[in-house]
């Protein structure tokens, strides 16, 4: 199969799982390479995600592993064989870790964010998003700027089509209250914010000013559910893009900042009711 230049990072994400696993067995790339009658270079590279892999090299490769996850293993056949995605549409436009992240979205079987000072992306209007990347530095071409809000837009298809995504945000009053866009464009966004809340499969919390210190206040943090827990993948967004995590060690220590957001935010109600009173208030 042909080797990639610039691998996506679900296909890197899988190459990584087939090392995670051939190191768990104790194995050695000769090893794999012979299972596969393969130079061991090319099993490198598919562990790196520069090469592709099929379904039927992921099933050789997971059995002789002796891994006996079938949940697992159906999880990771899935990943070789994906279709091309609506994103693809934008390779080349846009940085890649924007489509990384749509792609994320798009598998996930549940996603959570938080959010410090925007609104969640999923959950943001045109108009919002478009005085988001209008503050991007150094200043983006106009296109550029509408490529991003109509790719944001596309993104929240994850929320509307039939397996519409379970979505849990926890946004900071703090992010409810700065006027991105202007007064109109905030309010619009604020009565959207409260309409998508009442959505049977999105929940909005709101991290009070009361609150104080909360951990992993420094960043954004998108949280995927993978369609098994060895796959899920936490995002954060950085100066120089988005950082994809999956480290047991690491997801451990998210899933930890999410307990704590459900134990001390506002509950829906209350949310949506400091929501509307922030929108009266402009």
């Amino acid at each position: 199969m042909p080797t990639r230049r610039t691998p996506t990072q679900r296909q890197r994400r899988l190459g990584a799982e087939l090392r995670k696993l051939r190191v768990a067995a104790d194995r050695t790339t000769d090893y794999a390479a012979g299972l596969l009658d393969m130079d061991r270079t090319r099993i490198a590279n598919m562990e790196s995600g520069i090469r592709q892999i099929n379904a039927e090299r992921v099933r050789t490769l997971a059995s002789n592993y002796v891994c006996e996850d079938d949940a697992y293993v159906e999880a990771l056949v899935a990943m070789a064989t994906q279709e091309r995605g609506w994103w693809e549409e934008y390779r080349g436009a846009l940085p890649s870790g924007l489509l990384d992240i749509a792609e994320l979205e798009w598998h996930a079987r549940r996603l959570l964010t938080v959010q410090a000072v925007h609104v969640p992306g999923l959950l943001q209007t045109e108009d919002y998003a478009r005085s988001v990347f209008d503050a991007v530095l150094p200043t983006l071409p106009r296109l550029e700027v509408e490529l991003r809000v109509q790719h944001r837009m596309r993104r929240q298809r994850v929320l509307d089509d039939e397996t519409a995504k379970s979505n849990v945000s926890f946004v900071h009053e703090a992010a409810l209250r700065m006027q991105f866009g202007g007064t109109k464009a905030m309010h619009t966004q604020l009565d959207h914010l409260c309409a998508a809340s009442e959505r049977e499969n999105v929940t909005v919390r709101v991290i009070p000013f009361s609150a104080g210190v909360f951990p992993g206040a420094g960043h954004a943090l998108l949280y995927a559910e993978g369609p098994v827990r060895q796959l899920d993948t936490a995002q954060v967004d950085t100066a120089h893009g988005a950082d994809f995590v999956h480290a047991e060690a690491q997801l451990a220590k998210y899933r930890a900042h999410l307990t704590w957001m459900d134990d001390r935010c506002m509950n829906e109600t209350e949310s949506r009711d400091l929501i509307r009173s922030i929108a009266h208030t402009l």
